[in-house]
């Protein structure tokens, strides 16, 4: 009988894999998701950790994520006035981590524009943390 390349349907074993989009550097101080510890975003794109801040959560302003999925936008009063804002979450375990500045009424508010903002409870710090 002929030998197959492939094995036999039974034997082979199937794995689920990481659907992480993107993993950055060991080399640089990163942020990850604390529930999955997917890659969030290098600390070189930090923006603040000062300004921004939700209702309950202090939070952290960025300007570039990996692994970072965003909901439809919606309008929300926030501390600082009417935005449009979406949802943002992590791609590989669904969590709501925060939200993205998808457009800002104020001419004061507009520079938050295109900006992340990620809710302290989800992050963790990775990669030459001292």
């Amino acid at each position: 009988p002929e030998l197959s390349e492939e094995p036999p349907a039974e034997m082979v074993k199937m794995t689920k894999s990481k659907t992480f989009q993107a993993y950055l550097p060991n080399c640089h101080r990163t942020y990850s998701c604390i529930h999955c510890r997917a890659h969030l975003a290098n600390h070189d794109e930090l923006i603040s950790k000062a300004i921004f801040k939700s209702i309950y959560l202090k939070s952290f302003c960025f300007h570039l994520q990996v692994n970072v999925g965003c909901g439809p936008a919606e309008e929300r009063v926030l501390l600082t006035g009417l935005h449009a804002v979406a949802d943002i979450y992590c791609e590989n375990c669904k969590t709501t981590l925060g939200w993205k500045y998808e457009h800002a009424f104020e001419s004061s508010q507009k520079y938050k524009e295109g900006k992340f903002i990620i809710e302290l409870a989800h992050m963790i710090k990775d990669n030459g943390w001292e």
